[in-house]
């Protein structure tokens, strides 16, 4: 057998475990800022490999070392819109003192790959490159063409990847409809006879914000009744401590209905203690998607024991629900007070599509045919991804990246989570319906 005939008798399911082993291998830890190695390696790497199969990748440099890989591939029908599927390369850092395996080995252990973007998100992009190399070697195009793009920054928001194209390079997504990406596709067993796969059709808004309070600085031994820390500290427990009112968006209200039916039960949203009691692994991931929410988390005043700052900062994550921005808005300055100041250090929208078409009954064709158990349902998540960016040139968003998941495995608490791990037959499963997928789009 000749070298080209070998290639070409390797499969999508035989490589997508050594790809993303490799891509893990990859450091891509995203700081906040330009301190950490950057994705430009990791964007070369993909180049490397969509080349090989025949594509002609470009690489766009946001900033130094901030890189991010686009290819198009010609469909059958190129007058029919086109599909983006789009990923993230970077990654939250990792300590490796915390970790079973080392983060950024790509270990395979107790049926897993290991490491830190095993689900967030270098399985999906492993995936991707599995089933676009598999079909190209084999010469089946796509029944339309494909816009491939694997992005920096989306774990600080997506300024130097998505954001970057969107704003200076659209040309590159002409013709794009539809798109997927990562948090969606996975499953969520109920029993034998059923398994849940979760779509992503929506996902709240963020404001990441600063917050300040002013006093006066001063001698630490003094009596001091302006002090700027006491002042933020109230403030911030009051924040921190908070429930917002359960809002049920449209989306969450579909997902409560079909996951009710599944269980044969009502599910109550306003009893969120008793519903989220039945979600098991994922009570983590829908529990936040009942409310908007803002968590402290970070502090910071003062340079010596002795002296009183004259300010004193916090940092927010916060979140809100498709609709709701000017309540959570409203909600946040009654709760923190006149004396703290507010400023968003970064804020995006939320976005929600509909659950239905071609593309939906795609995802959930490609579902059953791998795992006869399946039924694809929509969901909301709690964060947020590159479909916002993507959202401003009007392609419609879901979250599909699918794995068919063992129900003991804490899949919420993979994502940024210490020994964060994905199960190999979850990718090759992954990969086989992908294909499918592709075919029926």
């Amino acid at each position: 057998m000749s070298e080209t005939d070998t290639a070409r008798s390797v499969t999508g399911e035989d490589e997508v475990v050594d790809l993303c082993r490799e891509l893990i291998r990859i450091d891509t830890s995203n700081y906040g800022d330009h301190s950490g190695p950057g994705e430009r390696k990791a964007a070369e790497y993909v180049a490397e490999k969509l080349a090989e199969v025949g594509l002609e990748p470009r690489i766009f440099e946001s900033h130094p070392g901030r890189a991010s890989t686009v290819a198009r591939i010609e469909g059958e029908d190129p007058s029919r819109p086109a599909l983006l599927i789009h990923g993230h390369t970077d990654v939250v850092p990792a300590n490796a003192d915390d970790w079973t395996h080392h983060p950024f080995s790509g270990e395979i252990a107790d049926g897993c790959v290991w490491g830190r973007g095993a689900v967030d998100m270098k399985d999906m992009d492993a995936m991707t490159l599995a089933v676009v190399r598999d079909r190209l070697r084999s010469g089946r195009k796509p029944p339309r063409d494909i816009v491939l793009a694997f992005l920096a920054d989306e774990e600080a928001g997506g300024t130097y990847g998505a954001r970057h194209l969107v704003d200076r390079h659209p040309e590159l997504f002409e013709g794009v409809t539809e798109a997927i990406s990562e948090v969606g596709g996975f499953s969520f067993t109920v029993s034998e006879q059923r398994r849940l796969y979760l779509i992503q059709t929506a996902e709240k808004g963020m404001h990441w914000m600063k917050l300040s309070v002013a006093g006066t600085a001063g001698h630490g031994s003094m009596i001091h009744r302006d002090n700027a820390i006491t002042e933020l500290s109230e403030a911030v427990a009051r924040l921190g401590r908070h429930r917002f009112p359960v809002r049920v968006t449209k989306t969450t209200r579909a997902f409560l209905d079909e996951l009710g039916d599944a269980l044969g039960t009502e599910l109550d949203p306003e009893n969120m203690e008793g519903t989220l009691a039945k979600l098991g692994g994922i009570a983590k991931l829908i529990g936040a998607t009942l409310s908007n929410t803002a968590n402290p988390t970070q502090l910071g005043a003062g340079y010596k024991v002795n002296v009183i700052p004259g300010e004193a900062t916090a940092h927010v994550d916060g979140r809100f629900l498709p609709g709701h921005e000017e309540e959570f808005l409203a909600d946040l300055d009654r709760i923190l007070g006149p004396k703290v100041r507010r400023e968003d250090v970064h804020s995006d929208k939320a976005v929600e599509t509909t659950f239905d078409g071609a593309l939906v009954d795609a995802m959930q064709s490609a579902l059953v045919a791998e795992d006869p158990a399946a039924k694809a349902i929509p969901y909301m998540l709690s964060g947020g991804t590159d479909a916002k960016s993507f959202d401003d040139l009007g392609i419609r968003g879901f979250g599909f990246a699918p794995l068919k998941l063992p129900p003991e495995l804490d899949f919420a608490g993979m994502f940024h989570g210490v020994d964060e791990r994905v199960p190999v037959d979850g990718l090759k499963f992954g990969v086989r319906v992908l294909d499918r997928f592709l075919d029926a789009s």
